[in-house]
């Protein structure tokens, strides 16, 4: 991603304080256009997984370019509403995906008439105690699959996610004697480490669905999930998507011949629209030493004024991001530092390896007052912030490609995270 002018992250650091997320308009309707000449084939269709990124401005953007939405909460639905997508299944614009109905879950499906992609078999129950009978989707786990880090895995044994899938076909009977139709199967697997990985895992998945279809009299359609990587270490990495359109189409004719009739192949990436698009900018507050001695190195810490209660992917999962020191993108001296962050928690620092071990990361020289961009923030970025220590979250700042900004959300006070809190009798 390009750097952004550093007399106005300046500028910008000064008006609304540090830290602060920016997010380039420009850059996420780039996104957004690659995500849709993936998609332009007959029978196929995007949809954004919300959870990456539920900001109101990037869902109208989904919305005014056609993206359907993946929610995973009753919120997330409503969030999806109040940003323009409609309700409804005709067509299934939103889709509720979860394997457990929490808080308001259910209500607000039932309410706006949102498709369930039911993850756990109890959930057919629980949807037939309330009433339900309608359109249902499967959340299947394939077997097989991984998320961007081995900890966030999306299908296999020791996934939380879906139905087994050798278990589809009592489900299928499950819903059907229930007064439910299955209309779509649905999958996840991740977008692995490696692209070849991701193209073999799909192609398996739509193999194994063609083979389900006969279980599914009233198959309408076929998720193949999102899973498409964005490369966080080289930014000018391009993902292949041609060889994946390709797929995705032959998958569409695959599933429909299956079938005997058109099915609609769907799927829904979060992280590729969104990660690159998002700066976060903290303000370095001093620099400071440890020395070596019986117990292990020394290291140089830069303290920052953001921490995990911001950005939380490289405390939770090792995840890197790349940091620059504002205006100083150039080169000069540098030194290994470790980036820390304010909270009262060792596990502040966003410099980290995979083994979430500290990793001093090779910078320019840093001084108190010095602006720091850590950058493809984009994704499970603000969407994970939270207000550990009573902090409030911090700002999102909207720039379009003509230079104007705009604040989508504002710094949280205390009284944001008191509201909350009562006294009420039960």
């Amino acid at each position: 991603m390009k750097s952004h002018d550093p007399a106005l992250l300046q500028r910008l650091a000064e008006t609304v304080g540090t830290p602060f997320w920016i997010y380039d308009a420009g850059l996420l309707r780039e996104r957004i256009g690659e995500i849709r000449e993936l998609t332009d084939l007959p029978g196929v269709q995007a949809r954004f997984a919300m959870k990456a990124c539920p900001a109101t401005k990037v869902l109208r953007e989904m919305a005014g370019a056609g993206i359907w939405i993946d929610a995973v909460s009753g919120n997330e639905v409503l969030r999806a509403l109040h940003a323009g997508h409609a309700a409804g299944m005709e067509p299934p614009v939103i889709c509720f995906t979860a394997d457990v109905f929490r808080d308001n879950a259910l209500e607000v499906v039932l309410e706006h008439g949102v498709l369930p992609n039911i993850g756990s078999p109890g959930m057919i129950d629980e949807l037939a105690r309330a009433g339900y009978r309608g359109k249902v989707s499967l959340r299947i786990n394939p077997g097989f699959g991984h998320g961007h880090v081995n900890s966030c895995d999306t299908g296999g044994p020791s996934s939380k996610h879906g139905i087994w899938h050798e278990d589809a076909g009592e489900a299928a009977e499950r819903a059907a004697a229930a007064g439910m139709t299955v209309v779509m199967l649905h999958a996840h697997i991740g977008s692995g480490p490696q692209f070849e990985e991701l193209l073999e895992n799909l192609g398996r998945l739509a193999e194994l669905f063609a083979g389900m279809v006969p279980l599914f009299p009233g198959l309408e359609a076929v998720s193949l999930g999102g899973g498409i990587p964005h490369n966080y270490r080289d930014a000018g990495a391009k993902v292949p998507l041609g060889r994946l359109k390709e797929l995705f189409g032959q998958a569409q004719a695959r599933l429909s011949e299956a079938a005997g009739r058109e099915v609609r192949v769907e799927i829904e990436p979060g992280r590729y629209y969104v990660a690159p698009t998002c700066t976060l900018v903290t303000r370095v507050t001093d620099v400071k030493r440890t020395q070596t001695n019986e117990k292990g190195a020394g290291a140089v810490f830069a303290m920052v004024d953001a921490g995990f209660v911001d950005l939380v992917r490289p405390a939770m999962y090792g995840s890197w991001h790349g940091i620059s020191v504002v205006g100083r993108e150039g080169g000069g001296e540098t030194e290994a530092v470790v980036v820390a962050g304010p909270l009262c928690e060792s596990g502040d620092v966003f410099t980290r390896d995979d083994a979430e071990l500290i990793q001093p990361r090779e910078l320019p020289k840093l001084a108190a007052g010095d602006l720091l961009a850590i950058r493809d923030a984009g994704a499970y970025g603000y969407a994970m912030s939270s207000n550990y220590n009573s902090i409030g979250r911090a700002p999102q700042l909207w720039l379009e490609p003509d230079g104007s900004v705009t604040q989508i959300s504002r710094r949280e006070t205390v009284e944001d995270i008191l509201k909350a809190e009562t006294e009420e009798r039960i």
